[in-house]
């Protein structure tokens, strides 16, 4: 049942997709609105309930989180009140069509093979701030098993420091259960979105560092917790 699943949601994933980045199009100035119709429609689609423990910064300009599956990205864009602007591999904006997904509603593409392209991230970023949107970033770079977070790259934390950013990092969980992308498999169940304490990084010249250890431990507790609970 769980494959049957995965190959419904991929089928219906796209269709969707397809008709949000035409309305998208369509009506640009409703982007944030969209997305967020589109992303709790999912949830219904998708058969999944999102549980958030604490509450989102709204001073916060930079929100970093773990990633384990696009259902990462369909729950955040459901919850959060503000209009997310997510930085995503280039590599999506080159897919035919969908690539449109990072392009209509303004999101940021980074090269991982072009030095100069941090650069360029920083001045966008710093634009869609002037706009009023949130940057949304996923440091690992890749999607992880949801039990040990990856290596964190170094782009979010020059972006913080550069514009001179408040940072909240979010934990979610149970995202790869819901869909698992690479196994082709889907379940029903519960998403959790945790919003930890937000960091000025002017306070600690290692807050980066100390930030991914507090969530690493936070991320173990849970998992122990809901262990326990079983």
């Amino acid at each position: 049942m769980a494959k049957i699943r995965g190959i419904y949601l991929i089928l219906e994933f796209v269709i969707t997709v397809l008709m949000v980045i035409l309305f998208l199009y369509l009506f640009p100035k409703k982007s944030h609105k969209i997305r967020r119709t589109w992303a709790r429609l999912q949830t219904f689609l998708m058969g999944f309930k999102i549980k958030e423990v604490g509450k989102p910064d709204l001073e916060a300009k930079l929100l970093i989180m773990n990633h384990q599956s696009v259902v990462d990205i369909i729950a955040l864009e459901a919850i959060y009140p503000k209009d997310e602007c997510w930085v995503a591999k280039k590599e999506i904006e080159d897919i035919p069509l969908f690539g449109y997904i990072i392009k209509a509603p303004k999101m940021i593409s980074i090269d991982r093979n072009d030095k100069r392209s941090i650069v360029k991230i920083i001045k966008q970023a710093k634009e869609r701030i002037k706009d009023g949107r949130v940057i949304s970033i996923f440091p690992e770079g890749t999607r992880g098993d949801g039990k040990k977070l990856l290596k964190f790259k170094s782009g979010a934390k020059i972006i913080a420091e550069k514009l001179n950013l408040k940072v909240q990092p979010i934990l979610i969980l149970n995202s790869r259960y819901i869909f698992d992308s690479k196994n082709l498999t889907a379940h029903s169940g519960e998403v959790t979105v945790i919003y930890l304490d937000s960091i000025d990084p002017k306070e600690d010249e290692n807050w980066f560092e100390n930030m991914k250890k507090n969530m690493q431990k936070r991320l173990d507790n849970e998992l122990a917790n809901n262990l326990s609970n079983r």
